[in-house]
């Protein structure tokens, strides 16, 4: 192996390193807890090479914890959707899988979903793993619409899913009707001609 091919290996072992050590520090003390300073001591390395990975500093870091999230849910969300051959199974187990992930997770969603970000849907810039949850969502959505506008759809679906795991969250909801409000959402939103 060469010197360089080498450095790079180091590179992108440290740039990982970074974005694990975010992760886990975040789903134990809070995204605030999470600092430049606090990663760098963790990491027993400098600020500076934090900035050399991340020259935004910790908003580029969530932003890549988030996209690590958004291929995870991609592939939890296609898990499920391919899972069953019935007609219009495969919502109900996405938007189930969509919700345990965000409920297992909570510090991870919040990178993906509720912290500030430079990452967005629907652009020309969209991150592939980005556009790929949204198409596993959008591909279960497909087999229970109708005549409507498949896009709308899946993101009314999408929102009304982020919002019962948000109001589940926060202890807002009754406790233990989780799965009966998620199947009347989906039931309702079975768009049919």
């Amino acid at each position: 192996m060469s010197v360089r091919e080498r450095r790079e290996r180091e590179y992108a072992h440290r740039h990982q390193l970074i974005i694990d050590t975010a992760r886990r520090l975040a789903e134990t003390d809070g995204w605030s807890a999470v600092t430049t300073r606090r990663l760098a001591d963790t990491i027993e390395y400098s600020q500076p090479v934090l900035y050399s990975h991340f020259k935004e500093g910790k908003d580029a870091i969530v932003g890549a914890v988030a996209l690590q999230g958004f291929d995870e849910l991609a592939a939890l969300l296609r898990e499920a959707r391919e899972s069953t051959n019935e007609p219009g199974t495969a919502l109900h187990r996405v938007a189930h899988a969509y919700t345990e992930f965000a409920l297992a997770n909570p510090a991870l969603y919040d990178a993906m979903f509720m912290l500030s970000s430079t990452l967005r849907f629907g652009e020309a810039d969209t991150p592939a793993v980005l556009e790929a949850a949204f198409q596993e969502l959008y591909s279960a959505v497909a087999e229970v619409t109708g005549g409507e506008d498949l896009e709308t759809c899946t993101e009314a679906i999408w929102s009304a899913l982020h919002g019962l795991v948000t109001l589940l969250r926060s202890g807002r909801l009754r406790p233990g009707h989780h799965a009966a409000r998620l199947d009347l959402l989906l039931d309702r939103f079975t768009f049919k001609d």
